[in-house]
């Protein structure tokens, strides 16, 4: 049945995909989580070579790799998924959705948790990287390549490098509206711009002002 539910929720959430069967053959995003599912129940019983090697299996078969330490929650939909990287002490909640080249990953080389947790529906863009003990809190958006390295509220929207927050929940978007989030971030770096630029203005003005201040001076 849960197979099924995964299976369903794929087809769901992707319009290519044409028939379970299809999904069940041909999507890579749904061999790594059921590999991954025998290895990290090899690990849970501390049979940790054993749960490594089997991990490296779906590397090898998947491109995407997930330690069999991670707890991977229902249903995760890990799209295309090349290159997909989730470490050892990272959570995953249900119906999350991975885009490809996401990693969530640790920051430096402390043992326990180091790795992100992520909470139910989440959605993560295409090469974003998530770092470190964090939270993404329920129905968190990550738009493409950002970096996020603090936790981020329920319902919040984040861009760019280091992550910053463009929405909340109030003003929630689609599943991940990539455009819109695009438009964001260069709504935003035009603000920033624009400021920039008055700024070197003000700057020029204050020059000229002093180099006649010292002109008259000499005078």
């Amino acid at each position: 049945m849960l197979l099924r539910e995964h299976i369903q929720a794929i087809e769901r959430e992707d319009p290519a995909a044409k028939s379970s069967l299809e999904v069940l053959l041909c999507y890579p995003g749904l061999h790594a989580v059921l590999i991954h599912r025998i290895s990290h129940w090899l690990y849970g019983r501390r049979l940790y070579l054993a749960a490594r090697f089997v991990s490296q299996i779906g590397r090898f078969l998947t491109g995407i790799e997930i330690h069999p330490g991670a707890k991977i929650g229902q249903r995760l939909f890990i799209d295309h998924g090349f290159g997909v990287v989730i470490g050892e002490t990272a959570e995953v909640g249900d119906d999350v959705l991975l885009y490809q080249g996401v990693t969530l990953g640790g920051t430096g080389g402390a043992r326990g948790k180091r790795h992100p947790t992520l909470g139910d529906r989440v959605v993560v863009g295409t090469g974003a990287a998530v770092l470190g003990d964090i939270r993404l809190g329920d129905d968190v958006k990550v738009g493409a390549g950002a970096v996020v390295v603090h936790s981020v509220p329920d319902g919040a929207t984040v861009v760019g490098i280091p992550g910053r927050v463009v929405k909340t929940r109030s003003e929630a978007m689609g599943i991940l509206e990539h455009g819109r989030i695009a438009a964001c971030a260069e709504s935003d770096a035009s603000d920033i711009e624009q400021v920039n630029d008055r700024i070197r203005e003000l700057e020029a003005t204050l020059r000229l002002l002093l180099e006649d201040r010292v002109g008259q001076a000499r005078g």
